[in-house]
């Protein structure tokens, strides 16, 4: 009844139900915005995979070291071989659950068998490592992340290609430790560690971080080795997913060496 019989008051209360209206409403709309850039990010990194993919195929198309000035790019020389053809796929998954607080580290996704998600296929964030696929259901699959103290990968230093293996030791997760780099390899802070491709499931050349410390182990002829991680663990939201497509065949290659054949 004062609202509505008196003028002062009416004024007054509708200026002060704007205000905070308005203050709601841009509340929300600040919240939109910054689902809408997610939502972009996201769908920018679905067409950076395809692009990868792309820009194979475009690789192994064309004639060695040729410019054409169709498309406006320059390819670098590759072999012009009939039997080269592309070995990798790339695709997307979202995160749904991640854990870098443990000894043996986990990551979720959603995507699995029914969108093509195979166990051995690389994980990367932004064209770092970040771990590889082991269980897959219909729906869904889970990846063993850097982070998990059971889980070795071949890694390298990208100046000198001397190569070891590198794992965590449970204690940062920022860090993880590159083994079995002979001391007398020149090695210094800011070196890029990259895979070697020894391992299947990764090219070469992938970036995993860079070297933080070193020093000589006691009573040994190896470095230890602190490497920094390219990947930001706690904010991983979208991530690429690489099946190299003759996997299959390696494994079965391989299976006979370890036969003995």
């Amino acid at each position: 009844m004062v609202v509505t019989y008196n003028n002062y008051q009416r004024a007054t209360f509708f200026d002060s139900s704007n205000f905070i209206t308005g203050t709601l409403f841009e509340k929300f709309s600040s919240f939109l915005q910054i689902f809408e850039f997610k939502q972009v990010n996201i769908k920018m990194a679905e067409e950076n995979a395809v692009l990868r993919a792309a820009l194979q195929e475009r690789l192994l198309k064309y004639s060695p070291g040729t410019y054409h000035a169709r498309d406006s790019i320059y390819l670098p020389r590759i072999a012009k071989d009939s039997s080269v053809k592309v070995v990798y796929r790339f695709t997307t998954a979202r995160v749904i659950n991640n854990s870098i607080n443990q000894q043996h580290n986990f990551i979720t996704l959603n995507k699995g068998r029914h969108d093509g998600v195979k166990p051995d296929m690389g994980v990367i964030a932004n064209g770092h490592v970040v771990g590889l696929v082991v269980n897959v259901s219909e729906n869904f699959s889970t990846v063993i992340s850097l982070l998990n103290s059971r889980w070795k990968i071949s890694a390298k230093i990208k100046r000198n290609d001397y190569f070891g293996s590198l794992s965590w030791d449970g204690k940062d997760y920022r860090r993880v430790q590159l083994n079995e780099i002979p001391y007398h390899v020149p090695v210094q802070n800011g070196d890029t560690v990259v895979t070697t491709g020894y391992s299947s499931s990764f090219p070469e050349g992938l970036t995993i971080g860079t070297i933080s410390d070193f020093s000589i182990g006691t009573g040994s002829n190896f470095y230890k080795i602190e490497v920094m991680l390219a990947a930001d663990f706690k904010n991983l939201v979208v991530v690429g997913l690489i099946e190299n497509k003759q996997l299959n065949e390696i494994k079965q290659l391989e299976s006979l060496n370890k036969n003995g054949n």
